[in-house]
């Protein structure tokens, strides 16, 4: 049973590398999404590719809303889930731009009171998987982020057929570092830093980095899920917080 829980998996479409499909992170997450609730039962939500990305809007293939647009429908598609019957829903994000919109938005699930709790996976790094990822990763780790060798070796085990490898050093993933203002942040710090919006050594990757990572996001997320679908703590203290709120 899925105890009135939903996994809402957000990616984005843009541009990953030259050797990428643009919907990389929607396939991550989603096929997470559905190795995990394998093990631990749950509704996923059909594809949501409606997120934040507007540091990639020079690339062809990016799929960037206005911004009151991309905040309007999550709050919609959040408030048509809960109105379904979904008491919990869990967010799993695959997009390096989103998280800072993800906690914001659930923040403000304080503004005014739901029947449903949003909740956000966010995986962390053990030693002992930190140890093997090390010596699994080939190219500079401080520069492996968008379509590097983690991401691209994810995508090789997940699917290899949407993956071309050999065109993966037909551009430049190096930090540019064009800005370099410190404990300043700007908008455009990604571009100055990417400007081929790729950042690493997507060539290097391996089928066995990407099941290495795969298996720790899914192990992980089917111990959130567990925690979540059994959690009655959050919607009780909304409640609480909420007869509160109404007392002032």
């Amino acid at each position: 049973m899925s105890d009135s829980t939903c996994i809402l998996p957000i990616g984005i479409l843009e541009k990953h590398g030259p050797h990428a499909p643009i919907g990389a992170d929607l396939i991550q997450v989603r096929e997470w999404a559905a190795r995990a609730t394998k093990q631990e039962y749950a509704v996923v939500f059909p594809d949501y590719f409606y997120g934040q990305i507007n540091e990639a809007r020079h690339q062809p293939g990016t799929f960037a809303l206005p911004e009151r647009i991309t905040w309007d429908l999550l709050e919609a598609t959040c408030d048509e889930i809960g109105r379904n019957g979904f008491k919990r829903i869990l967010i799993i994000n695959g997009h390096g731009g989103n998280p800072q919109l993800i906690r914001y938005f659930i923040q403000t699930r304080l503004e005014k009171q739901r029947n449903y709790a949003v909740y956000f996976f966010e995986p962390s790094s053990d030693s002992v998987y930190k140890k093997q990822l090390d010596a699994l990763h080939k190219s500079d780790a401080a520069n492996d982020q968008h379509a590097g060798e983690r991401e691209t070796s994810t995508l090789l085990y997940l699917r290899p057929d949407l993956v071309e490898l050999d065109s993966a050093n037909n551009e430049s993933g190096a930090n540019q570092n064009r800005l370099g203002i410190t404990n300043i942040y700007t908008a455009i710090w990604w571009y100055a830093d990417f400007p081929n919006h790729y950042a690493g050594q997507g060539g290097m990757a391996t089928k066995e980095l990407g099941k290495l990572v795969s298996e720790h996001f899914v192990s992980q997320l089917v111990t959130a899920l567990k925690a979540v679908k059994t959690d009655m703590k959050t919607l009780a203290l909304q409640k609480e917080f909420f007869d509160r709120v109404k007392k002032e």
